[in-house]
């Protein structure tokens, strides 16, 4: 029963507008989600009072004007969204309902009598497993194009299906989307990204036509076929990744763009289909695709990294030094990141289970590096230390010699310490 997985901060919340003299209701997700069986991570309210009375009583709380008429408190660390009625009436529940944008997430609750109120049939869209538009589904999609992804997460998420008209309506207005701000088409697509099948939103994405509007690139790899080391399509291997890592924003966004390149690329030499240098081109693709997408510079580097690395390509007989090679490359920071997506990426190919035990064993290896008490990932000195006892200044020779002493300590761990590295750096081959 909703009432009692109500926490205390949404309780506070509904107290002190009700002790004001507003109505006030829980709304959306919350409901459908408590009718689901599901965890409700995200609490909503309405009320009939506006954001300056709700500025004016929760004075004391951390908030922000999430767009017009909504206000977000901050308590214990949540983020809980309350929302002013819709409409000319300042008490009318029916009217702001009829405004949102699917019937399951127009219901609304009263925690005072303990009654789901639900003008539009939601409860039985529920229980027939149907996402359908409130009323006009037109017009629902007019009024925020943004509504056509968040159905398509919803469905994705639950596994619904759309009422006829919805769909239609969805495709014949998907251009719509070109008119959204591309950081709302950003938050919609990490959420579909985060479903524990995202293979299925992209499937309907493509049969929408919605994909072609926000990814077009990722329709590149659609129906191409791939050579001998893959049994799927570039398109279908790049969702079995999807599907198979973790559900991680940074994980699953590289599985995502990891071969994005690999139709632009894509050559046949001697009857089999070659994609020489995808990997640096789905890099330089990805940073493009996520800068239009407006995701942070971090998350971009990070993305980056890991696709332009994640043809290891590793054998048994790499040294330890070629190990040490690869983690100083990647970083030490990404590196488990790394042979993560690697494995991931090497199911989804649907052959050779061999290559799952090298990347096994190259883990292991790499985690016996990182545990080793010789740390390659920073010399034992410094810059001025070098020119100091080398008698430079500033300049590209001091960067070259510092490069050429990790070079040696990849090859010798031993030797990342200030004596051995000073007699090193007055070498003649660490110089030039």
């Amino acid at each position: 029963m909703l009432k009692n997985q109500i926490p205390k901060e949404v309780l506070l919340i509904l107290q002190r507008l009700k002790k004001a003299g507003y109505h006030v209701y829980i709304v959306g997700g919350a409901i459908r989600d408590s009718l689901l069986g599901r965890a409700i991570t995200d609490w909503d309210l309405c009320t009939s009072a506006n954001t300056q009375n709700i500025k004016h009583l929760f004075s004391d709380c951390r908030q922000f004007i999430l767009h017009p008429g909504t206000r977000v408190i901050l308590l214990s660390g949540k983020q809980y969204e309350i929302t002013s009625f819709k409409g000319e009436k300042p008490d009318d529940l029916n009217h702001d309902l009829a405004c949102r944008d699917f019937t399951i997430n127009a219901m609304a609750y009263n925690p005072d009598i303990e009654e789901i109120i639900d003008p539009f049939g939601g409860q039985g869209d529920i229980t027939h497993k149907i996402i359908k538009a409130v009323k006009d589904p037109v017009k629902r999609i007019q009024e925020d194009p943004l509504r056509i992804l968040r159905g398509l997460r919803i469905s994705t998420d639950l596994g619904f299906s759309f009422d006829p008209k919805t769909m239609q309506a969805i495709i014949k207005y998907n251009y719509l989307l070109k008119t959204v701000a591309q950081e709302r088409i950003r938050e919609e697509l990490v959420k579909i990204l985060l479903t524990t099948r995202p293979s299925r939103g992209f499937k309907l994405m493509i049969r929408t036509g919605t994909l072609k509007i926000i990814l077009p690139e990722l329709l590149e790899g659609y129906l191409k076929r791939q050579n001998n080391y893959h049994s799927f399509t570039i398109f279908k291997h790049i969702m079995e990744t999807v599907d198979s890592i973790r559900p991680d924003p940074l994980m699953r966004l590289t599985a995502l763009f990891h071969d994005i390149a690999k139709p632009r690329v894509r050559k046949k030499v001697e009857g089999q289909w070659r994609f020489f240098g995808h990997e640096e081109a789905s890099a330089n693709m990805a940073e493009e695709i996520m800068g239009r997408l407006r995701f942070s510079n971090k998350m971009i580097r990070q993305v980056k990294n890991l696709i332009k690395n994640h043809l290891i390509g590793y054998n048994s007989g790499w040294g330890d030094a070629a190990v040490r090679r690869l983690i100083r490359r990647v970083g030490s920071e990404q590196i488990t990141e790394l042979i993560e997506f690697r494995r991931a990426d090497l199911i989804a190919h649907g052959k050779n289970p061999d290559n799952l035990k090298l990347i096994d064993e190259l883990e292991k290896r790499i985690e016996h590096e990182l545990q080793s008490p010789q740390n390659i990932s920073k010399l034992a000195i410094d810059g001025r230390t070098i020119m100091k006892a080398l008698g430079l200044s500033p300049g590209a020779q001091v960067g070259q010699i510092k490069k050429n002493l990790l070079e040696k300590i990849i090859e010798d761990p031993q030797l990342n310490n200030q004596q051995d590295l000073l007699k090193l750096a007055l070498e003649k081959d660490t110089i030039e």
